[in-house]
């Protein structure tokens, strides 16, 4: 299974999100992937509620049409005020899109397809668009260039961002000594067992959710400049491919690391894709090393020499941490969901905690890209922590949003302040695991 991701970059996206009153957009549908043709559009698209098409060319312009209406298929003509076309360029970065009514709001578009009668996207089942001014009448060459080659197509679900709450529903410093103060927290956290030295999380997330980027994002806070490490990327599926224990190394202003990332396969929808439930639970009770190569149609077998036979406390996962794309929660297919129930349901037979990250909440929220510390404000981001936590049945107290590094060359205060505040509950979490073997004659020195 392919993941889809978004073709838009932070400047197309805030041109495009200008347009439509700094609104929430959720990938629905992206044609390389799902294909140039207008029925698997409608599967994809039917019964959203507004949304806007973007399609690109090789001349650089980025442009498509928004309705306010939902898609159903009838064939028929539909009446959309509110509907329009628009178009930007990247080499116009300065000027204002290109924004276009149509004079006849009877006929704003036809329900057999993406189909604005000026301009028909996919034509033909193909990656093409047709354009013939008339309902909408614009230039074509302000438009498209006259280039009507698609090199993509995408829709988006438009989704009211809603506005900021009128204070913080949960209370955060922003300041560089909460940061610092952060930093020497978890420097200073010790586990409760002497066995054990350093507690392991365990990230687990559908493929492209940003469980590689994550810990390379929380490397950098530690290290003070932005570090990559972990392979990370945009492919179809997974990028970790193995299972790998990753240390994160004292820095001058941090001289101790009290846990352990560990990443995995991403989850997938398909049979014998993605990581297996299997190898799941045996990375929970200890038994796989690292670098274990994984092999989605059969779990690790006892005789492997990454088998470990005899696990102590200190192998096992102390928390399992659950990555996921703020922006994917409400397109979060059944089987996910189904999936992660199954990996929720051996994580609490063993006892061990679990947190929710929910990541990118920059590119979900046009609020929060603009001040990161619109976070807890953000009644869009509130709304997803609510249905996502209400998906897996976790309490709103284990999900915390961050935002990783992806395109950034400098650390940032608040992204690390975000990511820091994670690591904390992760350790609290790791702690309650702890106080089931705690025994004070062995208190960890």
């Amino acid at each position: 299974m392919s993941t889809v991701t978004s073709s838009l970059n932070k400047w197309q996206r805030k041109k495009l999100c200008s347009l439509l009153n700094h609104a929430n957009l959720s990938l629905l549908f992206k044609a390389s992937v799902h294909g140039f043709n207008a029925t698997i559009f409608h599967q994809k698209c039917n019964t959203q509620g507004p949304t806007v098409i973007v399609a690109y060319n090789k001349s650089g312009y980025v442009f498509g049409a928004f309705t306010s209406k939902s898609y159903a298929q009838t064939g028929q003509n539909v009446v959309d005020s509110k509907a329009f076309l628009f178009s930007f360029n990247d080499k116009e970065m300065k000027e204002d899109p290109l924004r276009v009514v149509t004079a006849n709001p009877q006929y704003s578009f036809t329900d057999n397809g993406p189909n604005f009668n000026s301009l028909v996207f996919l034509y033909n089942n193909s990656a093409t668009v047709s354009s013939n001014p008339g309902t909408y009448q614009f230039d074509p060459q302000k438009m498209h260039g006259n280039d009507l080659q698609l090199t993509e197509c995408e829709v988006y679900r438009v989704e009211d961002c809603e506005g900021l709450m009128e204070k913080p529903w949960r209370n955060v410093q922003w300041n560089s000594e909460r940061r610092q103060a952060l930093l020497s927290t978890i420097s200073g956290w010790k586990p409760s067992v002497s066995s054990v030295k350093q507690a392991r999380f365990l990230l687990v997330g559908p493929v492209g959710a940003g469980k590689s980027s994550f810990f390379n994002s929380i490397n950098s806070a530690f290290k003070g400049y932005v570090s990559m490490q972990a392979n990370t990327g945009t492919a179809g599926t997974s990028l970790t491919t193995q299972f790998r224990t990753y240390y994160i190394k004292p820095s001058n202003n941090v001289t101790h690391i009290p846990f352990i990332l560990c990443d995995t396969m991403g989850l997938e929808d398909g049979v014998n894709t993605g990581l297996d439930v299997d190898d799941f639970a045996t990375i929970l009770k200890g038994h796989i090393q690292d670098k274990y190569q994984f092999n989605p149609s059969m779990p690790i077998q006892p005789d492997s020499p990454h088998f470990n036979k005899s696990p102590g406390l200190k192998d096992k996962i102390h928390c399992v941490v659950y990555v996921i794309d703020i922006s994917k929660v409400n397109l979060l297919s059944e089987k996910m969901v189904d999936k992660f129930a199954v990996f929720r349901r051996k994580t609490n037979q063993l006892g061990i905690p679990q947190l929710v990250l929910l990541t990118k909440v920059d590119e979900a929220c046009p609020l929060v890209a603009e001040d990161l510390k619109n976070v807890y404000q953000s009644h869009y981001i509130n709304k997803m922590m609510q249905e996502i936590s209400s998906q897996l049945g976790v309490s709103l107290s284990a999900v915390v949003p961050v935002k990783n590094y992806y395109q950034e060359l400098e650390i940032d205060p608040q992204t690390d302040i975000l990511l820091l505040n994670a690591v904390v509950q992760m350790l609290r979490a790791a702690e309650g695991y702890f106080d089931d073997f705690y025994n004070p004659e062995e208190r960890s020195e």
